[in-house]
């Protein structure tokens, strides 16, 4: 059997398991084959008899025709999980690709604002809105986002129920409905005692007047959710940046998030107190923005050291 056609069947029947037991989607099967090809013209052997050593060189190749890190991480993927499919099927009686491990995605680091930034937007809050309501919710939504680093999906969410007795905690319900206790700062605390006498007021006078059904959200909204959408509190925070004189394109709630994390630590917090707060699942998540501390720090020495200048005088 010649080298190309014990490839062609390997790939095949790897592709019909993908197929047929993961339901992989058409595309995924594309780029499957087109990477599998693309090793296996390159090899230059078949694959019962491919080693370690083989799709090492392989890579490099890759890398040495200066394919992308996430080109590279995804043929690698694929080959390791051919190989795992030609062992687990009996192909092959060992796996060499069992212990490579690839580039990984470079993973973007977090954009995020300055505790002075954050200090804009808090106090626009305070000044901007038609009534005193108004900017007690705009307060109380800042100042709950910044202090506990929720989705902006679970903040606008929020059960009203939660909110009640002056909590030094509040229970948030995240991704795949896990929960979480976060801690509440002394001004969101106050920022959450002024937001809910106005609120239980004007709901209590629209039952009054109206016989309105009180709301089970704690930011309520007459829109079809019953609360203030992400949409809503999106459009807000981009009025509250250009009234804070900041531009609206470096302001979002996940930048806000960011910022909840890359403040804390930098401030000391501990990297998995961080992560429950956040409600990662994985530390590796969290652990970017050690990088961006890092990188953040590194920038503003070269920028404010004086000897990162090239025109400073040389060290004695």
């Amino acid at each position: 059997m010649s080298h190309a056609t014990e490839h062609g069947r390997w790939i095949q029947a790897f592709l019909a398991a993908q197929a047929a037991e993961l339901g992989a989607a058409e595309n995924t099967l594309a780029a499957y084959r087109r990477d599998l090809t693309d090793f296996a013209g390159a090899v230059g052997r078949a694959f019962a008899d491919v080693s370690q050593a083989d799709i090492e060189r392989y890579l490099v190749a890759c890398e040495a025709q200066g394919l992308a890190r996430s080109t590279r991480a995804r043929r690698l993927s694929a080959i390791r999980q051919l190989f795992r499919f030609a062992f687990e099927e009996g192909l092959r009686a060992d796996n060499p690709a069992i212990s490579l491990r690839g580039p990984g995605r470079a993973r973007a680091l977090p954009k995020t604002l300055s505790e002075a930034e954050v200090e804009a937007l808090l106090e626009a809050a305070r000044r901007s809105g038609r009534s005193a309501e108004d900017r007690a919710r705009n307060v109380c939504l800042m100042e709950l986002l910044y202090a506990t680093g929720m989705r902006v999906s679970e903040l606008v969410s929020l059960p009203v129920a939660a909110a009640r007795g002056d909590p030094s905690m509040l229970l948030v319900r995240g991704k795949g409905g896990k929960e979480r206790m976060v801690p509440l700062s002394a001004p969101a605390r106050a920022a959450l005692a002024e937001w809910l006498s106005l609120r239980d007021r004007a709901e209590d006078l629209a039952r009054r007047e109206h016989g309105a059904r009180p709301s089970a959200h704690l930011f309520p909204s007459r829109g079809r959710s019953g609360h203030l959408t992400r949409v809503g509190f999106y459009q807000l925070l981009k009025d509250l940046a250009v009234d804070a004189g900041i531009p609206p394109d470096r302001v979002s709630p996940h930048k806000l998030r960011h910022a909840f994390a890359t403040h804390l630590l930098a401030n000391g917090a501990d990297l998995r107190a961080i992560q429950t707060m956040l409600g990662h699942a994985d530390l590796s998540t969290t652990e970017i923005y050690t990088q961006a501390l890092e990188a953040r720090l590194r920038d503003l020495v070269l920028t404010h050291h004086p000897l990162a200048h090239e025109d400073a005088p040389d060290a004695e």
